[in-house]
């Protein structure tokens, strides 16, 4: 799946991703490839990402939306 996360300053991260965590305003969510569409706020908290390469990124928010459409996932960050 494709994963972009993006501040008012700037892109942190952009390409693709097999497991993204976010701090779900009432919990973790995990996602993978084929999750159903969904859409999010986010609280202050971090976002795991694990990439094609098995490497993990870690991104402090400190709140923010996400949304999940066919294979594309969009964090809108503080």
């Amino acid at each position: 799946m494709h994963l972009e996360i993006l501040t008012p300053d700037k892109k942190l991260f952009s390409g693709d991703a097999e497991y993204v965590n976010v701090p779900g305003r009432l919990g973790g969510l995990g996602i993978l490839r084929n999750h159903a569409p969904i859409i999010s706020s986010l609280k202050a908290g971090e976002v795991k990402v694990r990439d094609m390469a098995k490497k993990e990124h870690l991104f402090t928010i400190k709140g923010g939306i996400m949304e999940v459409h066919k294979d594309k996932v969009t964090v809108l960050a503080e």
